[in-house]
């Protein structure tokens, strides 16, 4: 009982913390996820041993290379982008003994793929014609949440059918199918009272967020497993850490966005 109930407060908060930043302002939900990106990248390190210090510099100027603030538009900011980029396989290249194709040339680019660009991108999803709107990201949210509760609920108390049990042994097909119909049914509610976007639209970037969430799921979900560990941290007392509860919406992010913004 006392962890249930730990659980659920240290969810509402994490919720609120969330919801309260894209809310607030643009610049307070940047602030928000750019640190949680940091959390993320510091829980990934830990995972794959990722060598951290310049991993953080080139994640946070691909950050906010994309973050709509005309501050930071400023005339040599790609030039410093790319260069960050490349200079470890410079690096690699003159250092003695170190082959090219090493461990840790990988894990920095793994760590900018899997980290880094998708919550850059993920924070251009509210932005329609350089404006912010807020109840977009708030709706991609409900409807990844709505999706990892009802596919639990649903799995737990339905499901037999093994969906990948070498990589997560308790997730189901019944489940995954309880969560995809909860997060259309979820769409057409929230069609109507966030207006930005049409019902099609919703249902489209529902079904996203349910194929491309569960595969990001799975992904940590193998990370964990290499790394001999149950979460990612225990930083959300009854959750694990903010990679556990953001694998989803991470995962799904870059294809949310080139739907709204390129397709």
């Amino acid at each position: 009982m006392r962890e249930l109930v730990v659980r659920a407060l240290s969810g509402l908060v994490f919720t609120s913390i969330i919801i309260g930043s894209i809310l607030y302002s643009k610049e307070s939900f940047y602030i928000v996820f750019y640190l949680v990106m940091m959390v993320c990248l510091y829980e990934f390190k830990n995972l794959i041993n990722l060598s951290y210090k310049w991993t953080l510099v080139v994640a946070t100027l691909i950050f906010f290379r994309f973050a709509n603030l005309p501050a930071l538009d400023f005339k040599y900011f790609q030039f410093f982008l790319i260069a960050s980029i490349f200079v470890p396989f410079i690096y690699q290249v003159f250092k003695p003994k170190i082959r090219l194709t090493s461990s840790k040339l990988g894990h920095y680019l793994l760590a900018l793929a899997y980290i880094a660009i998708p919550f850059a991108l993920l924070t251009q999803i509210p932005f329609i014609n350089s404006t912010y709107h807020p109840a977009i990201i708030i709706g991609v949210f409900i409807l990844i949440w709505v999706n990892d509760s009802f596919a639990y609920l649903v799995g737990s108390t339905l499901g037999r059918t093994k969906l990948y049990e070498k990589i997560s042994p308790n997730k189901t097909i019944e489940g995954a199918i309880g969560g995809l119909v909860a997060a259309l049914v979820a769409s057409y509610f929230i069609s109507k009272y966030f207006t930005d976007l049409s019902i099609t639209n919703w249902i489209i970037i529902a079904s996203i967020v349910v194929v491309f969430g569960l595969l990001g799921d799975l992904i940590e979900s193998k990370f964990k497993r290499e790394a001999g560990v149950k979460d990612s941290s225990n930083f959300i007392p009854g959750h694990g850490g903010f990679l556990d509860r953001l694998d989803s919406v991470i995962f799904a992010a870059p294809f949310v966005y080139v739907y709204l913004h390129i397709i």
